[in-house]
């Protein structure tokens, strides 16, 4: 683990190009480069600037891969059975966002499936679209740049993880009242979740675009 020295010359006789700043306090540093394996800190605040690791392209684009198939695989499998007084319901997630598709509440359908669906969904294609072809040895893809930018803006609003924990809180006070069986999409949510975590903690933003840089000066 090291840390990215400071500039020591004023800011008017140093490059902008050669400095980075730190997304948390905003200190500049001197962009140099990290060995592969080790982490780069803010010298203020220790927070990582860059994480560079061995491969990581390829596990960035295998899990987002995985994270697609998990999304669509949550969507259209059976989430829960619930059983009370002798009747049964079975449930899934496609049939949770279509509950308010009717009358006033049609606006929160769309929001439902926009947050816990669409969005997550189309951020792990975004990532597939722009890192897969660097993660085979090529040039980035045409609007590649964009594409990941696009992915990146999107991370704050795919609240799939939120959705599980809601789903999980509400089963707590469900449990007993009646009997809950949980159905491959849930476990497959679940799956989903944590891979979203693995694939985000495995990606280093800054050593992703100064990979975009490089493949496309070569």
């Amino acid at each position: 683990m090291n840390a990215l020295s400071p500039p020591q010359q004023s800011i008017s006789t140093v490059d902008p190009k050669g400095l980075i700043a730190c997304p948390v306090c905003d200190a500049l540093h001197k962009d140099s480069t990290v060995p592969t394996g080790s982490t780069a800190r803010c010298v203020r605040c220790g927070s990582v600037l860059m994480a560079p690791r061995k491969n990581a392209l390829t596990q960035i684009v295998m899990l987002a891969a995985t994270s697609s198939v998990l999304m669509v695989a949550a969507v259209f499998f059976p989430f829960m059975d619930l059983t009370a007084g002798g009747m049964s319901t079975h449930s899934s997630l496609y049939d949770a966002v279509m509950a308010f598709s009717s009358g006033l509440l049609l606006p929160l359908s769309f929001a439902t499936a926009a947050l816990i669906v669409l969005l997550p969904l189309l951020r792990f294609l975004a990532i597939l679209y722009a890192l897969a072809p660097m993660a085979l040895g090529h040039k980035p893809a045409r609007y590649g740049v964009a594409a990941f930018r696009f992915a990146q803006s999107l991370k704050p609003w795919a609240m799939a993880e939120i959705f599980i924990v809601g789903v999980v809180v509400a089963l707590v006070k469900v449990a007993g009242l009646a009997t809950v069986n949980l159905g491959p999409a849930f476990w497959a949510f679940v799956a989903l979740v944590l891979v979203t975590t693995l694939k985000d903690t495995v990606m280093c933003e800054l050593t992703i675009w100064k990979t975009f840089e490089e493949r496309s000066q070569s």
